[in-house]
């Protein structure tokens, strides 16, 4: 699936500690219960993928897996609480393309947005959704395009903060129309959402594991997916492509994160719990409801999510530079 087929190939020698049996240090842990931190509002798009994955994972560590919502801060909250929490595996985070985007859009911070963390692996990566509220007036991507250039002033889009995949995506969608429009930020998409479905916000761009159920329902009005190819649940929903806006493309991919000093041959065993994870049928299923599908089993280890991200890190960059809007 996209890039994480593409760097597969790169990740195979990352796989070579798994097949030599789990490390004996790591033969005690864990011991207690884990923590998984979500940076963003419950109900969100990266709080559903994390609670799917900490139930699976849990049962392969053998113990339980708790999620805990810290949002706020474009996702800064959440991450500054993991860095900063103690290297021994119990404290986790959860997050999505944001840890790419954070090290340019915050100058300053309370913490290492890179040298902070500890990759354990890659989780999905998800499409989005261009929605709208049920009365919208426009029914295909073009006619949106026409009323957001015409109305741009009157128009509002919701976003989660400032880094959040909303905010990334309304940036693109904005760009590809040039048409700016009065953004609103949330906690989270959770909340967005619902203003959404009050009909007090016009736009959001979210992720298929927040809005597939929304659009099936007919609850809200949908545009389009950025995705290359069509969704198999979301199947008469056009691409960009199709509709007519092919630079309107993006996808946000999450993964999972240790304190920095984590111990290597504790990270291997979070990394093979969520390998197992990823391969558990009715999470396959699940995510498949929502849009989206695991990794390969390659990218979900920490050299294979550590050179994926840095490599996000070089490609956001410029964008945000260019775009010259920094969440401080």
């Amino acid at each position: 699936m996209s890039r994480f087929a593409r760097r597969a190939l790169f990740a195979l020698a990352a796989l070579v500690p798994f097949g030599l049996g789990r490390p004996a240090a790591a033969d005690s842990f864990p011991s207690r219960t884990i923590t998984v931190v979500v940076p963003f509002a419950a109900g969100g798009p990266t709080d559903t993928v994390t609670r799917l994955v900490a139930e699976s994972m849990g049962r392969d560590l053998g113990q339980t897996v708790v999620v805990e919502n810290a949002g706020g801060a474009g996702g800064t909250i959440g991450a500054q609480r993991v860095a900063q929490a103690k290297p021994d595996g119990y404290t986790l985070l959860l997050h999505h393309i944001g840890m790419a985007t954070t090290p340019t859009l915050y100058r300053r911070l309370a913490y290492d947005p890179v040298g902070g963390f500890e990759t354990i692996g890659l989780v999905t990566e998800v499409p989005m959704t261009l929605i709208a509220k049920k009365d919208f007036p426009a029914t295909t991507l073009a006619e949106a395009v026409k009323v957001i250039r015409r109305d741009q002033e009157k128009l509002n889009y919701a976003n989660a903060g400032i880094g959040a995949a909303s905010h990334l995506c309304g940036l693109l969608l904005m760009k590809a129309v040039d048409a700016p429009m009065t953004t609103v930020p949330f906690r989270g998409t959770g909340p967005a959402m619902q203003e959404v479905l009050a009909g007090r916000i016009d736009l959001m761009c979210d992720q298929t594991t927040n809005t597939t159920e929304q659009i099936n329902s007919g609850a809200v009005k949908v545009f389009t997916v950025t995705t290359p190819e069509r969704l198999p649940a979301l199947p008469n929903v056009p691409t960009s492509t199709e509709a007519g806006l092919p630079e309107f493309q993006v996808g946000i991919w999450h993964g999972l994160y240790a304190p920095k000093g984590t111990p290597a041959e504790v990270t291997a065993r979070l990394s093979q719990a969520l390998q197992v994870a990823l391969r558990d049928p009715k999470l396959i299923a699940r995510f498949a409801e929502l849009g989206t599908t695991p990794v390969a089993q390659e990218m979900a280890t920490p050299a294979a999510h550590r050179k994926f991200w840095l490599a996000d890190i070089a490609k956001w960059k410029p964008i945000i530079q260019a775009a010259g809007q920094y969440a401080d």
